[in-house]
């Protein structure tokens, strides 16, 4: 029983540390996202890189768009798809093979008779 308790504390401190280590390179690329902006905004204002065109503008909105799909996959797949729907989904796979097996083991016993 032990055990069974220990292993299951276990589980319980590796999915929390497996969300905090999502949430926190989230965060991470918040802040890169924020320096990174302001750094081609400058470059491309300031330090005249390729002055013809305002790219930084382009660069900032695919970096958001990736930073927002970031967020969805931490903050809002997470609760569809998470440690729960996981183990349903184990439990369905489970059962399934187990069906399958019975019936082949039917199959078996039929043509042994």
């Amino acid at each position: 029983m032990s055990n069974t308790i220990d292993k299951e504390q276990f589980e319980l401190y590796e999915y929390a540390r497996a969300r905090m280590s999502q949430k926190k390179n989230l965060y991470y690329h918040f802040i890169a996202l924020l320096i990174g902006s302001l750094f081609m905004f400058v470059a491309n204002t300031w330090l005249q890189v390729f002055p013809e065109t305002a790219w930084y503008i382009w660069a900032i909105t695919i970096w958001i768009f990736l930073f927002i799909l970031h967020f969805i996959k931490v903050f809002i797949t997470h609760k569809f798809m998470g440690k729960e729907w996981e183990q349903n989904q184990i439990n369905k796979l489970v059962k399934k093979q187990q069906e399958k097996i019975a019936q082949l083991q039917k199959q078996v016993d039929n043509q042994n008779q």
